[in-house]
């Protein structure tokens, strides 16, 4: 391979990790105009003939923080996930996300009820009829 080339992989390395980087970043802390700093969890999505089974995860979160709102097209999981100041320790390093997060999940077309709903082990669960 010649130094050129090496280079030119390199760079373009390089980019390729800032960009995935990014994509995490705004992943995990996007910025609501209305409402301040905003995060979204991560979501899994299991779709069977009859039911979608949502999972959330939101270690830290009490259920009574969360709003749960269905419409035609989308679920939202809404909430805030508080800060725990341990005394007067002085923070040195804050990799977990704190503080409002939004997601919206795109359903597919149909009708949807909520069938279950449980917080348990820092995933919300969400049971989703189709009607």
């Amino acid at each position: 391979m010649k130094g050129r080339d090496r280079g030119t992989w390199m760079w373009a390395q390089a980019f390729d990790l800032l960009e995935q980087a990014d994509r995490l970043h705004r992943h995990f802390f996007q910025l609501s105009r209305e409402k301040g700093p905003c995060w979204e969890p991560p979501v899994d999505l299991f779709e069977s003939e009859q039911r979608l089974v949502i999972v959330v995860a939101l270690p830290g979160v009490p259920f009574e923080q969360l709003q749960i709102v269905i419409d035609d097209a989308a679920l939202s999981v809404v909430g805030e996930r508080p800060l725990s100041v341990f005394g007067s320790a002085v923070i040195r390093r804050l990799e977990i996300p704190y503080g409002r997060f939004e997601r919206r999940i795109d359903l597919p077309r149909g009708r949807f009820e909520i069938e279950e709903r449980v917080l348990e082990h820092g995933c919300l669960r969400l049971i989703l009829r189709k009607l």
